[in-house]
């Protein structure tokens, strides 16, 4: 996702793509990614499954509960930004109280609360460029970048006009992190995919 594919595209243009593609529309400009690999996907799998069972479950005896998360949704975010703006986190959040429904609809035209990006090196400048500034346009107030490979979490919350850095997390520690803190994570569990012989039982 170094550069667009098309410019002065629109959505139809989007949903013609092959569903191989993961695509986005940003400022008129069409952006297309192949879906990761398994490490990202093992990487966003444990983050979503402790995210949801603490705080995506309505009965839920591990967390404090009160949010909605989906993954790979399409934002269609409207004023005051560009009609077209196609955005596509790895995984969103919205408190329920801003979402009391998820609406059975292609996409979300309702900013979530918190963004969460899995980086890889193919698309980390896109990320990390592009997608947060027009996420902080949007309404996004919080943002994790998660950096698997350093095993690494970058936590912001916007001002109302830039991205403030807000700590995050490095290595094996457990770790509670905005806005999620009601929680302690042991996101050891979150660099699923570790290199044989490291973290691994040894066989006699």
């Amino acid at each position: 996702m170094e550069a667009p594919v098309r410019t002065r595209a629109t959505y139809a243009d989007l949903v013609a793509l092959p569903e191989i593609f993961i695509a986005e529309l940003i400022d008129g400009a069409l952006f297309t990614a192949t879906h990761p690999g398994n490490r990202h996907a093992a990487t966003l799998s444990a983050i979503s499954a402790d995210l949801g069972n603490a705080f995506a479950r309505r009965n839920t005896t591990r967390g404090p509960g009160g949010w909605r998360m989906l993954m790979r949704v399409e934002l269609h975010l409207g004023h005051p930004v560009p009609t077209e703006l196609v955005l596509v986190p790895d995984l969103a959040g919205w408190k329920r109280e801003r979402l009391p429904v998820v609406p059975d609809a292609a996409g979300m035209e309702l900013a979530p609360d918190w963004i969460c990006e899995v980086l890889s090196p193919g698309t980390e400048s896109h990320d990390r460029i592009r997608k947060m500034e027009w996420y902080g346009r949007s309404g996004v107030k919080w943002a994790w970048l998660v950096h698997p490979e350093q095993r690494s979490i970058e936590v912001y919350e916007h001002d109302g006009k830039n991205w403030v850095f807000n700590l995050g997390a490095v290595g094996n520690a457990p770790a509670r992190l905005q806005p999620f803190e009601a929680v302690e994570f042991d996101v050891s569990e979150w660099w699923a995919l570790d290199r044989v012989g490291e973290n691994t039982p040894q066989t006699p």
